[in-house]
């Protein structure tokens, strides 16, 4: 008689069950509200974190619970929650002192009205493109963005939509993004062929998103005249964007900004000591939400990872791969549904890299296009993730639900689309 043998437990399904209760609530606040930009998110990922810890299973309740807060506080979190307390500071002392003013008021001097959206977008392009970093990108132009819908009445959530959409433009082709880096040493590629292909794809979806800008910014409404501008108050905005521009860590940046906000608002009699300090707390005050949602979905997704829900969705995504064509479409499901999981799409690249990569040896599929399937559908969902730090970024500056902005993403929605279309195409020729 043979020695029984004990089947390795596999709770893939139960693991990943947490992602269709988030979506399930979400869905059913929507329909109950009629307004999905006034879904509670703080309670929606509260009731699916108390939900994955009765469900995680093989584990003690203490230990599932130590597992979720060490998901709430890993490093790339406290990373995001301390730009979160900074750029909360920077935003309500600036605007306080009268720096966002200034800055709108020189731009809307610069751009007439009808170029502001398409105008923001290429420069939230160019800087992110210079600097490869979308947070550092939208902390800088975000409060100005706000500031320019307030003036010329064009839609908050759609300029700060045009914002975050360029800033993903350049994160996901610059040379010294993270998101390259990763990409290109999973697969071993160079740098520079990623960037060839990935600018063939990518490309057509920036053209169409600007001229859809350019038609919408016809009807932005005639602003007034701009009185006499105080640039002393809109040089800490010069400064941050040209600390921004050459690469300063985003945290240093926004400290200097906040000092120079300080200073210049004492020296202009806008606060004293006292108002100064009073701002920087309302601001960090208004950040309290999306810190806390920004915990709640670390631990929520530690617990699936824990489950072993990526793992299982790995293999459920390979199973059925028999072609060239079909292997890309599984490599972008892959990052997408790990960016999903993870929301980061750093941290997607890295978990799906080396499996890419194996998957190219196996169907011949052309590296450098390898490398830029993996860069741009990570950036394409990690752009429209309600609770990734790109949204809760910009929502918590401008002061709106990050669900609010999905609908006006353009630019990460036709780049989906066109990622999707080369592959379905088999485009470019040469590398497919």
């Amino acid at each position: 008689m043979r020695p029984h043998r004990k089947r390795p437990r596999r709770y893939g399904i139960l693991a990943i069950s947490p992602l269709f209760v988030l979506a399930a609530l979400f869905l059913g606040f929507s329909l109950h509200l009629g307004d999905f930009s006034r879904v509670p998110l703080l309670i929606i990922f509260s009731a699916t974190s108390i939900y994955a810890l009765f469900i995680t299973r093989g584990y003690p309740a203490e230990e599932r619970i130590t597992r979720f807060s060490r998901g709430a506080g890993s490093p790339n979190l406290l990373l995001m929650i301390w730009i979160f307390v900074m750029a909360g500071a920077f935003a309500k002392s600036a605007k306080d002192m009268g720096a966002i003013s200034a800055t709108v008021d020189l731009t809307l001097r610069l751009l007439p009205p009808e170029m502001l959206l398409a105008g923001i977008f290429i420069a939230a392009c160019f800087i992110s493109l210079s600097i490869g970093t979308s947070v550092g990108t939208i902390v800088a132009l975000v409060p100005v963005a706000t500031g320019l819908a307030d003036k010329t009445g064009t839609a908050i959530p759609l300029l700060v939509a045009a914002t975050v959409g360029g800033a993903l433009f350049g994160d996901n082709l610059s040379f010294i993004s993270d998101t390259t880096i990763a990409a290109t040493r999973s697969v071993e590629c160079r740098q520079s062929d990623k960037f060839k292909v990935n600018l063939q794809i990518v490309l057509p979806a920036a053209v169409i998103t600007f001229i859809i800008y350019l038609i919408m910014g016809q009807n932005t409404a005639t602003v007034p005249a701009v009185s006499d501008i105080s640039l002393l108050k809109v040089l800490p905005y010069l400064i941050v964007l040209l600390m921004a521009v050459t690469g300063c860590n985003v945290l240093i940046v926004l400290l200097i900004g906040n000092l120079l906000t300080g200073c210049i608002g004492m020296a202009t009699g806008s606060y004293d000591l006292n108002g100064w300090t009073s701002s920087m707390t309302s601001g960090i005050g208004g950040m309290s939400e999306l810190i806390l949602i920004t915990m709640l979905a670390g631990g929520l997704l530690e617990l699936i990872r824990t489950g072993g829900g990526i793992a299982y969705l790995i293999r459920l995504l390979i199973r059925r791969v028999h072609s060239k064509r079909g292997a890309e479409y599984c490599i972008a499901a892959l990052v997408s549904v790990t960016n999903l999981c993870t929301a980061n799409n750093t941290v997607a690249i890295l978990t799906t890299g080396g499996l890419a990569k194996d998957i190219c040896e196996k169907y011949g599929i052309d590296k450098r296009k390898c490398a830029s399937l993996l860069d741009t559908f990570s950036c394409c969902v990690q752009g429209l993730l309600p609770y990734g730090a790109q949204l809760l970024i910009a929502g918590g500056m401008a002061g709106i639900s990050p669900v609010a902005i999905i609908p006006s993403l353009y630019y990460p929605m036709i780049m989906g689309t066109a990622a999707l279309l080369a592959i379905g195409l088999r485009f470019p020729r040469k590398y497919s």
